[in-house]
C-alpha cells in the first residue's frame, strides 16, 4: 500500500478560542481521518478512540522519553528535571512505578476512607452553613483535594496554595510558548521552590505516601536521587487534575439534575459517576508521543522523530466508541475512557482521584436534595487541562 499525505489543518488547537470550546474542532479533527497534520505547530493528531488508544499503549513505537509536551527533547534540552513516570520509559520508569504502585492501590487506601469521608462531612457541613449559593470550584472542588491529598502525602498545612499554580504551569508547559505559559512564568520559581523543599525526607510527615517513597529507596528499591523527584511527581500531577475532574462531577450534575436525584437514591454510583464526568469532560485533554520509528497509522506514515499529539478528550467523545457520546450518562459503563490515559503511562494516581471523589459526592447527596446552576460558569483556560475557573451553584437542603 502507497502512503499517502495526511489531511492537514491549520487550526491552532492551543488558541484561546479552541481551549475554551473544543469540542468542535475535535469533531472536525475525527472526521478527517486517523491522523491530521497541524501546520500551527508542525506536529500529527490522533483524534479518534482506536488511534489514540494504540498509541497510548504501544510505549515502543510511541515512548514518552522524548518529552510529552511540544518541545522535543531529542532536539531540545528539558526545562526541569523530567519526570520519572510520566516523561521515561522503561527500564527507567519501572522502579519508580513499581514503587508507587502499592503505595497507591485500592487496598492501601482503603485506610484513608474513613477519614476522607470525614473531611468532606465537614466541609459540606461548612460550605452549607456559608448559604445556599457558592463556587463550587473554590468551594468544594479546590478546597476538598487540598486538604486531603497534601495530608496523604505528608505535608505540613502552610504553603499549600502554591500547589494550584505550580500545576497549573507545569500543565500549560506542555503546550507551545503561548500567554498562558508567560502568565505564569514570573511566578514559577517562587512555586516550584516550596515544592521542591516539601519533597524533603524531613520535611514529610511519618506514614504518608512522601515517606513511604523514601522508606523504599532506604530498601533500595529506588536510589536517594529519585525519591524526591517521586515525590514530586506525585504534587505535580495529583491536585490539578482531581480538582478539574471533580469540577466537571459538579457542573453535570447542576446540569442533570435526574442523575443527581439517582445518585441521592444510590451513592454507590459516584465512581461510575466520576469515570463518567473524567470521560465526558475529560480534564487532561492532550498528551504528545514521539515517534520512534516510521509510524503507519491509516494510509499515512508518521516519520521517525514526530512529535504525535493525542487528543484524549477527542477520544472520550467519539461516536465510532461510545454511544451518544456527548451525553452524561449514569447507565454508561465508561471504563476505557482514557481520561487518565491507558497502558505502561495510565495514572498510578486514579485511584486516588476515585476515592476522594467517592467522599465529596456521597456526602453532597447526603445532604443536598438538589444541585442547580446559581449563574454563567466560567471556563479556567489552560493548554492540556479542561476545566472551570469558577462554577456558581446553588444548594438546596
Amino acid at each position: 500500500m502507497t502512503a499517502t499525505a495526511p489531511p492537514i489543518t491549520d487550526v491552532d488547537p492551543f488558541s484561546p478560542e479552541v481551549l475554551a470550546d473544543p469540542l468542535p474542532f475535535q469533531a472536525a479533527l475525527r472526521e478527517a481521518g486517523p491522523v491530521v497534520h497541524l501546520t500551527a505547530h508542525g506536529v500529527y493528531a490522533l483524534g479518534r478512540y482506536a488511534d489514540v488508544r494504540a498509541a497510548l499503549v504501544d510505549w515502543q513505537r510511541f515512548p514518552s522519553g522524548d518529552g510529552v509536551g511540544l518541545a522535543n527533547w531529542r532536539h531540545e534540552e528539558p526545562w526541569r528535571p523530567p519526570s520519572l513516570l510520566l516523561e521515561t520509559d522503561p527500564p527507567r520508569h519501572d522502579a519508580p512505578r513499581a514503587v508507587l504502585a502499592p503505595i497507591l492501590s485500592p487496598r492501601a487506601l482503603r485506610r484513608l476512607r474513613g477519614q476522607w469521608s470525614a473531611a468532606a462531612e465537614e466541609l459540606v457541613d461548612r460550605v452549607l452553613a456559608d448559604g445556599p449559593e457558592i463556587d463550587a470550584m473554590s468551594a468544594l472542588a479546590e478546597a476538598f483535594p487540598l486538604r486531603v491529598f497534601p495530608d496523604a502525602v505528608g505535608l505540613a498545612r502552610e504553603g499549600r496554595e502554591h500547589l494550584l499554580p505550580y500545576g497549573d504551569h507545569l500543565f500549560n508547559a506542555f503546550g507551545p510558548p503561548n500567554e498562558l505559559v508567560a502568565k505564569g512564568t514570573p511566578t514559577l520559581a517562587e512555586h516550584a521552590g516550596w515544592v521542591a523543599e516539601q519533597c524533603a525526607r524531613d520535611r514529610l510527615a511519618e506514614g504518608g505516601f512522601g515517606a513511604q517513597i523514601w522508606a523504599a529507596a532506604d530498601r533500595g528499591d529506588i536510589t536517594p536521587e529519585q525519591a524526591p523527584l517521586v515525590v514530586r511527581s506525585l504534587l505535580s500531577a495529583g491536585v490539578d487534575t482531581t480538582v478539574h475532574g471533580l469540577g466537571a462531577c459538579l457542573s453535570a450534575f447542576a446540569t442533570h439534575p435526574d442523575a443527581w436525584a439517582r445518585l441521592r437514591a444510590d451513592p454507590a454510583l459516584s465512581r461510575v459517576a466520576f469515570d463518567e464526568a473524567v470521560r465526558w469532560e475529560s480534564p487532561v485533554q492532550t498528551f504528545f508521543r514521539v515517534a520512534d520509528v516510521d509510524v503507519a497509522i491509516g494510509d499515512t506514515v508518521v516519520p521517525e522523530g514526530e512529535k504525535i499529539l493525542m487528543f484524549l478528550g477527542s477520544a472520550n467523545r467519539d461516536p465510532r466508541r461510545w454511544a451518544a457520546p456527548d451525553a452524561f450518562d449514569l447507565d454508561r459503563d465508561p471504563s476505557g475512557h482514557v481520561g487518565f490515559g491507558m497502558g505502561l503511562h495510565q495514572c498510578v494516581g486514579q485511584h486516588v482521584a476515585r476515592l476522594e471523589a467517592e467522599a465529596l459526592l456521597t456526602a453532597l447527596a447526603r445532604r443536598v436534595e438538589r444541585l442547580e446552576p446559581a449563574g454563567t460558569p466560567r471556563r479556567h483556560l489552560n493548554n492540556t487541562m479542561r476545566g472551570w475557573a469558577s462554577l456558581p451553584v446553588r444548594l438546596a437542603t
